[in-house]
């Protein structure tokens, strides 16, 4: 029997940092990693049981205590001595399908990481039911990793998110919220061939197979189902609440 989507707000959320592919393929120097940001629109979404981080910690010493303070646990990986494998993903692998196969209540997982070697976990966890949050920065993401998610969080190195802040934020205040054309198409496909309701996260998926760097925050929208409701103001679509709380998506 097939879970039924948890509601906005109620998901029990699992995280797990390829925290090397992180830092050695954006240029983030370890000690200014900052999770928080992402943390908190994972919080949105809801509740973060379960965090885990993988490296070499050796290497990555002045970063532990943060990632400490945000109740994230290390799992120290030493390096593999087979040439081109990293050790640190396939212990991520190992931990996160038997997760998912001991706690049937944690519905969905985040692969922090930027690899196109997670696109197997990805699928395999969809297969099971669950939903896949991918997480990394946006110009050393594989695109078959995002086609592989459910939504993708992208995180932004510490320079650019300073530069954002003090350029771009006064200007969000005036800028009026649009939604892309990608969005309204891949909305419009889905509930045209639809005989009931849909799962905002397969209208997420529909999108970034169009455009796989996709990321509705560029569009002025918190978050995604922010984005739904703009939809369903400008009568795309409508929102209707399940028998146990979980929102869907009708036609108009």
């Amino acid at each position: 029997m097939k879970r039924e989507p948890a509601e906005a707000g109620d998901q029990r959320i699992a995280l797990f940092i390829d925290f090397e592919n992180l830092v050695t393929r954006t240029g983030i120097p370890p000690e200014t990693f900052d999770l928080q940001p992402a943390l908190d629109t994972l919080l949105e979404k809801g509740k973060v049981v379960f965090r885990r981080a993988y490296a070499d910690w050796t290497r990555f010493s002045t970063a532990s205590s943060r990632l400490h303070d945000l109740g994230v646990e290390l799992i120290d990986v030493p390096p593999s001595t087979r040439a081109g494998k990293n050790g640190a993903d396939v212990r991520l692998v190992i931990d996160a399908l038997e997760l998912a196969y001991l706690r049937e209540h944690i519905d969905t997982f985040v692969i922090a990481s930027g690899d196109s070697d997670f696109v197997p976990l990805a699928n395999k966890l969809r297969e099971n039911d669950r939903t896949v949050i991918g997480m990394a920065v946006r110009e050393s993401t594989s695109p078959l990793f995002v086609k592989s998610c459910d939504e993708f969080v992208y995180l932004r190195p510490p320079g650019q998110r300073r530069r954002e802040q003090g350029k771009e934020k006064p200007k969000e205040k005036e800028k009026e919220k649009v939604v892309p054309e990608v969005a309204r198409e891949a909305a419009s496909a889905i509930l045209a061939r639809t005989t009931s309701p849909v799962n905002p996260s397969a209208i997420k998926a529909a999108i970034v197979r169009r455009e796989p760097d996709f990321d509705e925050r560029e569009f002025g929208f918190s978050s995604f189902s922010r984005m739904l409701e703009q939809m369903e103001k400008e009568g795309l679509l409508r929102l209707e609440q399940g028998a146990k709380g979980q929102w869907y998506v009708v036609p108009a």
